[in-house]
């Protein structure tokens, strides 16, 4: 059973998701809350598998109980759910380690698909329309990746990690490090993963090819 904490200030909301949840295969909702002070207590004692967030809370943003729960826990799902899903707030989302964006207009089938998703790779960042923001940012005059980071992004893609990429393209492990920090930073992700899937959408590595 997959466990659930809802945090978002309108208690309207959150029983509309608690019932959601509850009709759903495989879910358990564990506990509400209607801040971000609320919210991170629970989170620390209860212990969920996912937790969905609105933004906008009354004692401060959603993003902050992404940012300080997944630097405690790179296993827990961490969903946000926000209805100012614009370009801003997905990658707000995104870098603050969040599993998934999504708007509070989707159906609630939506939010139950990314909550399940979230609880089986939530390192892996997922949202609707990623791909075209992504392709928004690049062509508003995002950098572009070099020729060398391209060939580190193309290391990742199979699997290799620092000091397997540095020895293939006779690099150090520090270059290779930074490589692939600007990697990320250009990709607007905050791991492996999510550079990768972000990659695999804008067509910069092979469609064939599966994030690690």
């Amino acid at each position: 059973m997959t466990t659930v904490l809802l945090i978002d200030d309108h208690e309207l909301i959150r029983q509309g998701l608690a019932g959601a949840f509850a009709q759903a295969d495989g879910f358990e909702v564990a506990g509400q809350a209607g801040s971000v002070e609320e919210g991170l207590s629970l989170a620390r004692e209860i212990g969920p598998d996912v937790i969905v967030t609105d933004i906008r809370l009354p004692d401060g943003s959603g993003l902050d109980v992404v940012r300080a729960l997944r630097k405690e826990s790179r296993d827990t799902g961490l969903v946000v759910l926000t209805m100012y899903a614009g370009d801003e707030q997905l990658f707000a989302a995104m870098d603050a380690g969040a599993s998934a964006f999504v708007g509070k207009d989707a159906p609630t089938t939506t939010v139950i698909s990314a909550a399940r998703q979230a609880a089986v790779s939530p390192l892996t960042f997922s949202c609707t329309g990623l791909g075209e923001a992504m392709i928004r940012r690049m062509s508003s005059g995002a950098p572009r990746l070099s020729d060398r980071e391209r060939q580190v992004l193309e290391l990742l893609a199979e699997g290799l990690g620092v000091t397997a990429i540095a020895g293939r393209l006779f690099l150090s492990e520090s270059t290779a490090k930074s490589h692939i920090g600007r990697i990320y930073e250009k990709l607007g992700a905050a791991n492996r993963a999510q550079a990768l899937v972000t990659a695999m959408r804008l067509g910069l590595i092979s469609s064939a090819t599966r994030p690690v």
